[in-house]
């Protein structure tokens, strides 16, 4: 039987066994009968192969507040809610890049748990009595006979817990304790008055994140605390409350600044108590951002994985400002509490992030965002900028309010690039340039490997200015981690590449020359004698006994094969390197002929990439290095191929509904929602939307009919359609294009051109048409 016809039994269950225990008598019972898009989202997806932050279902879009049920703790890979434990460990609401907290769960104290409640409070679960959708999480705790409903603003939790059994109702906080990367240390919490609490915790340091951050809340209740209690111990407390009613309303606001500011985000976001109305909000929130692209055609499970992968695409990445905009600093060698810019009306002018790396970004959000959800582009750009008027440096994966320094190389440099030249932001241009600028010489971001926290030797910049590449492995020794020459070479010419643009926009002649001749330094890691990227040492031998199979061989979380095509900004240089173009693309054609076998990814999830059956694969669809090259092929003059083993691709990688697979590697948080969209609805951006008209390459939608809705704000067009007559699973190909009426030449067209709005009009084939 189908996972979603299992998960539509289950809701029907979960249903009629509310109503037989009288639940549904409750004037605010949660209604989802009134369909959402959002309804669309199937959350339990790939939750077998779950990460800390990959799984939100009581969350709102980018929410400071991610709240759901844990059932592996104590680790970042596998943690947080993963489908095959059947025991509920607390709900906390902090699922973040390098952060964890604020863990509680509502439980019945009696005689024979009094003792050792504080350290046996967990309980089983079943699937069958869950009901998961965007912003909303109903499940039943076994052991206590408690129905836990759970929804949120972006920044308060709120919680709804009804007890169906005799006994103490309680609420133990977990506050001392390793959740997911970071333990949870000094936590505290005391009464204020019957219906208020407050606490803070402290998320301790760790090799990614060393610096410590507080994290302060506020817990407000519609039932009078009767007690507190604290084991010394474990460091648990627990709430009792005295109450003959069944139901209990908790709100839980939290802040990275202070209690007063717990205090006012639930004041601002949440000053009623009427859960309903929370979750309808929250449901209304995601549909309405689900909403900017609707489909038609494909099967229902087909547009089910669509709007699932739209909404990881909508989840990472998460606000760490308050509603008034006080935001943590900890760029500094001390802590300090930062103010947000305001509006004349007393509002944030835009909100600040934690993030994961910006490491694949060119080919993923860059996309998807920069054309769909403009806004949200725009706010993380001025959050980067930010930092960087704090810090001194625009980072590539904060967390906690200062850089974790995740992965290498200016990553942010094409996100931002891409905002500005898509006309998404146009202030401050002179400003922003030189931050970018900053960041690839020395003194910048380059210099710094994976989690180089104090150092700067582990990038190789001094080797790459001098010898035009970075050398592997590097003489000086070990400093971070990523330490991959030869992907670090084509890491940095492509960012010099975008930097180049944006220098030439601002009419920077010299630099734009400077960035453009270090552009070409791929070449210097090109080995034409066997026609593969190869990594060199400081004397500039070619690394020996070189298998261009090898994982992490001189290449970041890749092997050589699939990171030879990482030359987004140069193709046609890269195909005249091979012999031309006809060699490139009959190399890249049986590199994809190969990766077929292993259905295009290094098995299901990011850590079987090290397993020598998996690793030697030619092309990873599972991680960012080669997400790129089916699109490759439009570049070469074979858009056939590229709409070929797209759709392939899409088939057998990005497709289907269960918790056991979905993305078949590394989703950071969103990027891999973001590349499956894009390749679905056949638009993307192989130099990351950076050059001056930011062309979009036009490849094979599975869906007959795609309408984007365009941000009036930015854009002069009202919606831009894709219409695909004849489309089918067979009729992969495009035999005849026109946008506007105008025939399309190239497979291509500008942002320019699809901002103003249109129709791009498709005739799906069977047949090739080279």
């Amino acid at each position: 039987m189908e996972v979603n016809i299992i998960y539509k039994i289950a809701r029907i269950a979960v249903s009629l066994a509310l109503v037989f225990l009288g639940a549904c008598t409750t004037q605010n019972q949660v209604s989802l009968k009134k369909k959402q898009l959002s309804d669309m989202v199937y959350p339990l997806l790939d939750t077998e192969n779950s990460r800390w932050f990959y799984f939100s279902s009581a969350s709102r879009p980018f929410g400071m507040v991610n709240l759901s049920p844990d059932t592996q703790i104590k680790g970042d890979w596998g943690g947080g809610y993963k489908y095959t434990t059947d025991t509920i460990k607390g709900f906390s609401h902090i699922h973040e890049w390098q952060m964890s907290g604020v863990s509680l769960m509502p439980v019945i104290v009696c005689d024979e748990n009094k003792q050792r409640i504080f350290k046996d409070f967990y309980s089983k679960f079943s699937h069958q009595s869950e009901i998961i959708t965007p912003g909303y999480h109903l499940v039943e705790l076994d052991r206590y006979q408690i129905k836990a409903e759970l929804t949120s603003t972006p920044r308060v939790g709120f919680h709804r817990y009804t007890f169906r059994l005799k006994g103490q109702k309680a609420v133990l906080f977990n506050l001392n304790t390793i959740l997911g990367p970071c333990e949870n240390t000094n936590g505290k919490l005391e009464k204020n008055n019957d219906y208020e609490l407050s606490g803070s915790l402290v998320l301790s340091t760790n090799f990614r994140r060393p610096k410590p951050l507080t994290v302060f809340f506020k817990i407000k209740t519609n039932q009078p605390v009767t007690s507190l209690e604290k084991d010394n111990e474990t460091g648990n407390y627990l709430v009792h409350f005295n109450t003959a009613t069944p139901e209990l309303l908790m709100k839980v606001g939290i802040s990275y600044t202070s209690v007063e500011n717990a205090n006012n985000n639930i004041e601002t976001e949440l000053p009623h108590w009427n859960f309903k109305t929370t979750v309808a909000a929250s449901r209304e929130e995601w549909s309405a951002l689900l909403g900017r692209i609707k489909i038609e055609g494909a099967t229902r499970e087909d547009q089910r994985r669509f709007y699932t992968d739209l909404w990881h695409a909508l989840q990472g990445r998460k606000m760490i400002s308050d509603a008034n905009g006080a935001y943590p600093d900890n760029t500094g060698q001390q802590f300090r509490v930062g103010q947000l810019p305001l509006n004349a009306d007393g509002k944030p002018k835009f909100n600040h992030y934690n993030s994961d790396a910006f490491w694949g970004a060119q080919w993923t959000i860059n996309n998807l965002w920069g054309l769909v959800y403009p806004e949200i582009m725009e706010q993380f750009v001025y959050s980067l900028m930010q930092y960087y008027k704090d810090g001194g440096m625009i980072p590539r994966g904060p967390s906690a309010g200062d850089d974790t320094y995740v992965m290498t190389g200016a990553s942010t440099t094409p996100f931002i690039v891409s905002a500005i030249q898509k006309g998404i932001v146009r202030q401050d241009l002179e400003a922003i340039y030189i931050a970018l600028k900053k960041n690839h010489m020395p003194g910048g971001i380059m210099e710094k490997a994976g989690y180089e926290h104090t150092t700067n030797m582990g990038g190789g910049l001094k080797h790459y200015l001098q010898k035009g590449y970075v050398p592997y492995p590097l003489p000086e020794g070990n400093f971070g981690s990523h330490q991959d020459g030869a992907s670090q070479t084509l890491e940095y010419a492509y960012q010099d590449w975008t930097l180049a643009q944006l220098a030439k926009k601002l009419n920077y002649e010299q630099d734009y020359n400077y960035f453009m001749k270090r552009s070409k330094n791929y070449q210097k890691v090109f080995d034409p004698g066997i026609g593969w990227m190869r990594p060199r040492n400081v004397q500039g031998e070619w690394r020996e006994n070189y298998d261009p199979y090898q994982y992490e061989n001189g290449f970041i979380e890749s092997n050589g094969a699939q990171s030879t095509w990482f030359v987004p900004h140069d193709i046609e240089g890269l195909a005249a390197l091979m012999g031309g173009k006809e060699k490139a693309v009959a190399k890249l054609n049986a590199q994809f002929q190969t990766a077929k076998k292993q259905h295009y990814t290094s098995g299901t999830s990011h850590d079987a990439e090290l397993h020598p059956e998996f690793s030697r694969i030619p092309i990873n669809f599972g991680n960012q290095p080669s997400i790129q090259t089916s699109n490759i092929f439009t570049l070469l003059a074979r858009p056939d191929l590229a709409q070929y083993w797209t759709r392939n691709v899409v088939r057998e990688t990005f497709s289907g509904l269960s918790p056991a697979t979905g993305y078949n590697g590394d989703e950071d948080q969103g990027l891999m929602g973001s590349l499956s969209v894009l390749l679905k609805v056949g638009l993307f951006q192989i130099n990351g939307g950076t050059d001056k008209d930011a062309v979009y390459q036009i490849g094979s939608p599975i869906f007959s009919k795609i309408e984007i809705e365009l941000n009036s704000k930015y854009y002069k067009g009202k919606t831009f359609v894709i219409k695909a007559a004849n489309n089918s699973p067979e009729n992969v190909y495009i035999k005849d294009i026109k946008y506007n009426d105008q025939t399309v030449r190239d497979f291509s067209l500008s942002h320019q051109d699809i901002t103003k709005g249109g129709e791009l009009i498709l005739e799906m084939s069977a047949q090739p048409n080279p």
